[in-house]
């Protein structure tokens, strides 16, 4: 059983602004799945349409199996959302928060308490269960929402920019919650403008221009696309001026940076070696940037090459 099925949906506003194009989309059960696309693509409007805060045109949602439009209760009963910009009672405590949610899917007070303990202690909140939400931190706002979103164990996780505005260390602790989630079998979709997140964490992908799905397959097949990976190198003695190694690109980008764009068919290895017959030595390799980033702006521009 999919998770959530798309069938021709579609999205015009009262502007005329035609936001999705009769999309087809299946997530599998069980899937980290990321949904990816420029501001203005409609990734928002999709989920809107999929959590009932936007009326769709025509096309149909199902989640589990069940219609949106004749199952409605059954449907959003099945989805925990986390949304872009924080929506809860600021005034509230943390721990009410929790709990209010889990009352409006009708779980008593004992097992609401429960889970609201089990997600602010797996999400490094439990300290902060008696605090007005309105003092907590940017990055502990994010976290509370993701527990609220589970409190009643949706079966399918909508992240809507969960990460944006968190330092790299909060974020990387939430990557580790998220998988550990997944790993115990709950779905997962993922938006995001961080793509090293989405490669990271995410097993397939959709890439959405234009209100029309323009990508759709396995994240590995898509890195496979790609022919060239680049390599940030910090050295321990000061590069000269001009720094060339036979079959590779190298930038140097400053006196103890060197960039080397590496093909997929040569071996890593091969450039300590070439840069150790110069004199050389590299403390440290590491990937300069997502390559599904250079995939995804690749695809977007081939894409409004078409349109043009």
């Amino acid at each position: 059983m999919n998770a959530l099925s798309l069938h021709g949906l579609s999205k015009v506003y009262d502007n005329g602004v035609e936001a999705l194009k009769g999309i087809d989309l299946q997530v599998e059960q069980g899937d980290f799945f990321a949904l990816l696309g420029p501001n203005g693509a409609g990734k928002t409007t999709a989920i809107g349409i999929v959590t009932s805060l936007i009326n769709k045109t025509a096309g149909s949602v199902e989640i589990f199996g069940h219609d949106l439009d004749r199952e409605t209760e059954k449907a959003k009963s099945c989805i925990g959302l986390v949304p872009q910009e924080v929506n809860f009672n600021q005034f509230e405590k943390v721990f009410e928060i929790l709990t209010n949610q889990a009352g409006f899917y009708g779980l008593p007070l004992k097992l609401a308490s429960k889970r609201a303990e089990s997600h602010l202690r797996d999400l490094q909140l439990w300290d902060k269960r008696d605090e007005i939400a309105r003092n907590l931190s940017g990055g502990m706002k994010r976290r509370l929402m993701i527990a609220r979103a589970l409190v009643h164990r949706p079966p399918l996780l909508i992240l809507d920019e969960p990460t944006a505005g968190v330092d790299i260390e909060i974020r990387r602790s939430m990557w580790e919650f998220m998988r550990k989630i997944n790993s115990e079998g709950t779905t997962i979709i993922l938006t995001t403008h961080y793509l090293e997140e989405a490669e990271s964490l995410c097993r397939n992908i959709a890439i959405i221009d234009a209100g029309t799905i323009i990508e759709h397959d396995r994240m590995s097949r898509l890195l496979r696309r790609l022919s060239m990976e680049t390599f940030v190198l910090d050295v321990e003695r000061a590069l000269p001026e001009v720094v060339s190694i036979d079959g590779y690109v190298t930038r140097r980008v400053d006196s103890h940076t060197l960039e080397v764009d590496k093909p997929q068919d040569r071996n890593v290895n091969e450039i300590f070696e070439l840069l150790s017959k110069k004199g050389i030595r590299a403390g440290s390799m590491r990937n300069k940037a997502s390559r599904l980033e250079e995939l995804f702006m690749n695809m977007v521009d081939n894409k409004m090459t078409e349109r043009q």
